[in-house]
């Protein structure tokens, strides 16, 4: 069985005057001397290194107390989550699921091993709690693919124990850099290899592997390019969080699907919609297959909500344990649905088919137009289909046709939002301005279409629960609350947009 920890540690160069006197800092009662243990870990990725350049690293280590296969994928800066599993000889079918979004279909191959000798201190209070682990390293390591280049370092590390204050690798920093010990270069042992035993070219000069700089968007390509880059990154950094059913995770990467199709649609004068259409319509099967897991959650959240705030005396039979056993017999079967989704050949074909365009873009003559003039074009017309759909909607009487008016609103007013969105490098304030106020229209029509969901839902349980015999008294309850919920937001609406429509400025 894998387990997961988070690991929230700093490096810094060592040379022999090892690691400074820590006693004292920021509660350190005692450094308690642990030994010297030898560790011995073999890192793997693809041939080209596709982990590496996601700053993701999967190895199998011998030594120490935590021996076995460690995937540790990127948090924050120097935050990780480290995936652990026992020892085996090939590496783990779950870890191999969890990089599959980055390494596709190209083999797994030893690339580094580092043999280490870890001098280990334990950092403890008055209690003889321990606050963080420090070590002194001895690093050899060596390439396995190419040239074999070898390599040695020192280094010393500084590991937060679980549950501890971050604010203590700050104090501890403190005092190591006035102990004249600066701050590793490379975030992490991994990284430091791969630089260190890279090929030499001629001259004797490493060659580094191949990276493309990064240039300012100047064309309004340039800027669409940008934001399309950003979010297809965040459906490969999230692929791994939705498998470990990480909180939000699956709304993350389904707003980052539904970003790129919006934007496909809403920049069709800089991109070519011949060529962008067939990856949108793949973009809207991935967030269809996430919204079941998605859609649900919000629905359950809401139902379960609303039942904590009636009172005890309008709660009338088993409702709640209705509810549940109703959330819990839809979440098991989209969750395993959603992983066997994310398994499949059509997903990695559409990360395939991202990776293509945003290589070779279908630019249009417009795409090296002035941001100034394509891009606030753009975003004006998104704008004025909202308005239309808005003004349409208030004039409408209350009843089914005005629901269905104020949700196509709503989808209108997230196009018209992730547009701006990718406006405000090129914009600024006006495009900022904008998408806070799709967001907050957003909102509003959002909580609205939750409550007519909310109310289909609340229809369908009762018929259960009557056909079974029970009191139905509170999902009626329920619906009603949530009718009132819907009128409210409709007679907000015309004076929260009649502000928003003289204020936008594009």
């Amino acid at each position: 069985m894998a387990d997961t920890k988070r690991e929230i540690e700093r490096k810094y160069e060592s040379d022999d005057s090892g690691l400074p006197d820590l006693t004292g800092v920021a509660g350190v009662a005692a450094v308690i001397d642990k030994g010297v243990v030898s560790l011995d870990a073999t890192y793997y990725d693809t041939a080209d290194e596709r982990l590496a350049a996601a700053s993701i690293t999967l190895r199998r280590r011998t030594g120490g107390s935590d021996a076995g296969w460690h995937l540790k994928l990127p948090v924050a800066p120097g935050v990780r989550d480290e995936i652990r599993a026992p020892l085996s000889d090939t590496v783990p079918p779950g870890h191999l699921g969890l990089v599959r979004s980055r390494t596709r279909d190209a083999e797994l191959i030893p690339v580094v091993r580092l043999r280490s000798d870890r001098d280990v201190r334990h950092l403890v209070d008055a209690a003889g709690h321990v606050l963080a682990e420090a070590s002194v390293d001895a690093v050899h390591a060596e390439r396995l693919t190419g040239d074999g280049g070898a390599a040695q370092w020192t280094e010393i590390e500084v590991e937060l124990a679980d549950g501890g204050e971050p604010a203590l690798l700050d104090q501890v920093e403190k005092r190591l850099r006035g102990a004249g010990v600066r701050p590793s270069e490379s975030p992490s042992k991994l990284a430091r290899a791969l630089a260190e035993t890279a090929p030499r070219g001629k001259g004797g000069k490493k060659r580094r592997g191949k990276q493309r700089p990064v240039k300012a968007p100047r064309t309004a390509g340039d800027h669409v390019l940008a934001y399309l880059r950003a979010q297809r990154e965040a459906v490969l950094a999230l692929d791994p969080a939705v498998r470990l059913d990480t909180y939000d995770s699956v709304h993350r990467m389904r707003v980052a699907t539904r970003r790129m199709r919006s934007v496909f649609r809403s920049y069709g004068k800089v991109l070519d919609r011949g060529v962008t259409d067939p990856v949108g319509e793949e973009l809207k099967w991935l967030a269809g297959e996430l919204g079941v897991d998605r859609d649900h959650e919000v629905l359950t959240d809401r139902l379960t909500a609303a039942l904590d705030e009636l009172p005890g005396n309008l709660v009338a039979g088993p409702v709640r344990a209705r509810v549940r056993r109703w959330a819990k017999a839809r979440r098991g079967g989209s969750r395993r649905r959603l992983i066997a989704v994310l398994d499949g050949p059509r997903y990695l074909a559409l990360l395939g088919s991202l990776d293509a365009l945003l290589d070779h873009p279908p630019l249009l003559p417009a795409a090296s137009g002035k941001p100034s003039k394509v891009i606030a074009k753009a975003v004006r017309k998104d704008f004025g289909k909202v308005a239309a759909l808005v003004e349409q909607a208030i004039e409408l009487p209350p009843g089914q046709d005005r629901d269905l008016a104020l949700h196509e609103a709503r989808k209108k007013a997230k196009r018209a939002r992730y547009a701006a969105e990718a406006a405000v490098a090129a914009l600024g304030d006006p495009a900022s301005d904008l998408a806070r106020s799709m967001k907050t229209l957003q909102g509003l029509l959002g909580d609205h279409q939750d409550s007519v969901m909310a109310r289909q839902a609340l229809r369908e349980l009762a018929a259960v629960a009557h056909a079974a015999g029970e009191n139905t008294f509170t999902y009626g309850v329920l619906y009603g609350r949530e009718e009132h919920r819907a009128a409210t937001a409709e007679t907000r609406l015309p004076g929260l947009w009649t502000p928003m429509r003289q204020a936008t400025d594009l």
